[in-house]
């Protein structure tokens, strides 16, 4: 395999090779609570959240929202030190939606992260209709200090899907917003979620395409995951919707990586739900067993990223 087909030892462009081609070492992310809310619930948009969001908000693995964002970095450094020597950090806002505040608020929280020594980049979880002017205008002057990398919970670009998951925005709005980012020169993450019910796996291939086709810099794809306490457990109990096993999801998964665009960085390839909460499917709970299959896959198939990509 030449070197065009390579990312370090990848055969795909992972974030950990683009953190280490920026920074010169490895860079370890924190996650963290800025004690947001959601349009999602409060009823701007609607009342309960997206089908498949967890009652924190998808921020399980979060901090504490009680703590000041310093202590919940120092808890974060505490936590990963245990295992390793580490310098650097991504501060990264995961609960809810951390764009959905006074511009003031957001300020204060946001630049607390930022003046951190350790941190590295400033990532921030949000949804593309909660970026007003203001909003734009604070994450550009936040850009000129340190990066600012904004996350999109795009999920799929099919209006059906995006109804049954509750997703509350049209497409027109995430290109807004990613052309509106962009503008600022801030760099664009997208989350996709595979196997939603109803998709086929051209559904899912055509959602890669247009994201191909949009001037994004990451990408984060994962399998659906059913958690207690959401309504997608309530529809999972009636219906039993089809959801993949490993095999299944490595294949189509290594079809969006031979199709994906080579210059986007994967900055996930499956999820782990919290263990307490995970319905299905359980086999996405060995986490380090599916990368693995998935690595073999690739070799054994001589898939990489952009192997089928035409554009």
């Amino acid at each position: 395999m030449d070197n065009k087909k390579r990312w370090g030892e990848r055969r795909y462009y992972s974030l950990d090779y683009e953190l280490k081609n920026t920074f010169g070492e490895k860079v370890y992310k924190i996650t963290l609570n800025g004690g947001m809310t959601c349009p999602n619930r409060d009823g701007r948009c609607g009342t309960g959240g997206c089908i498949f969001c967890s009652a924190k908000g998808s921020g399980d693995f979060a901090g504490s929202a009680a703590l000041p964002i310093e202590a919940q970095l120092a808890r974060g450094k505490k936590d990963l030190a245990q295992k390793r020597p580490i310098r650097s950090y991504i501060a990264y806002f995961q609960a809810f939606t951390n764009t959905y505040a006074p511009v003031d608020y957001l300020e204060n929280i946001f630049s607390r992260a930022v003046r951190d020594p350790d941190v590295k980049v400033l990532s921030v979880a949000t949804r593309p209709d909660c970026l007003g002017e203001d909003v734009l205008c604070l994450l550009e002057r936040l850009n000129r200090i340190k990066p600012v990398w904004i996350e999109l919970g795009l999920q799929t670009i099919h209006p059906c899907t995006a109804e049954y998951i509750r997703r509350g925005y049209p497409l027109e709005v995430f290109d807004k917003a990613v052309s509106d980012l962009r503008a600022a020169g801030i760099r664009v993450i997208v989350h996709v979620i595979l196997f939603l019910p109803g998709e086929t796996e051209e559904m899912m291939m055509e959602t890669i395409d247009y994201l191909n086709r949009t001037d994004i810099q990451g990408i984060k794809l994962q399998l659906l995951h059913i958690l207690r306490g959401t309504d997608l457990a309530l529809d999972y109990e009636k219906s039993h919707f089809y959801v993949p096993d490993m095999e299944t999801y490595i294949r189509v998964l290594g079809r969006c990586v031979a199709r994906l665009r080579p210059d986007i960085s994967i900055h996930r390839l499956t999820g782990d739900g919290p263990k307490d909460l995970l319905i299905a499917p359980l086999w996405t709970g060995a986490k380090r067993t599916v990368l693995n299959r998935f690595q073999q896959y690739l070799k054994e198939n001589d898939i990489w990223q952009g192997k089928e990509y035409y554009g």
